[in-house]
């Protein structure tokens, strides 16, 4: 047996994160040793959410989860995936699929990055009860007051229903 530590990157924004997002990173930590949940952002574009909102949100509902662990968030700004993983001495990209439109948007960046490191993303299918759900359209739902209970850790909902309603 190896003392290697097989690690994960589950890359995103996570503006905010989701049930699905939650889903996939919960799977992968039952494939790897420890997996990082990458908070990737640009300092240039504002989000529904700050990067320190993003982490804490992301860190409670690991906790909540009782993924705590296996699974640590951080961010970083303005860099390469393949970089960070480098930095995280990451062997794989983990990222989720609803189906074949997020495939065909993944696929390009994922041979991009084997080509520039060598580093593999391994492809998880999201669960299908979870298909119609990602950040934008919580968001997108949420503005014009449709329910997201759910589709987001309720800390989330929370804070989500108060930005919108001017009550930060």
């Amino acid at each position: 047996m190896s003392d290697r530590v097989r690690r994960a990157v589950c890359p995103g924004s996570y503006d905010p994160v989701t049930a699905g997002h939650l889903d996939v990173v919960g799977r992968a930590a039952d494939l790897y040793d420890e997996v990082v949940v990458a908070v990737l952002h640009n300092p240039a574009k504002a989000g529904a959410f700050s990067v320190p909102e993003r982490v804490a949100f992301l860190e409670h509902a690991v906790a909540a989860a009782g993924l705590r662990s296996r699974v640590r968030v951080e961010a970083f700004a303005d860099r390469l995936l393949v970089d960070v993983c480098g930095e995280l001495g990451a062997e794989v990209v983990v990222k989720g699929l609803r189906g074949g439109t997020d495939f065909a948007y993944e696929l390009p960046m994922a041979l991009m990055n084997r080509h520039l490191t060598g580093i593999e993303t391994v492809f998880l299918p999201g669960d299908p009860a979870l298909e119609h759900v990602s950040s934008s359209l919580v968001k997108e739902v949420a503005r014009h007051g449709g329910e997201v209970r759910g589709l987001v850790p309720d800390e989330v909902r929370d804070a989500l229903v108060a930005r919108l309603r001017g009550e930060h």
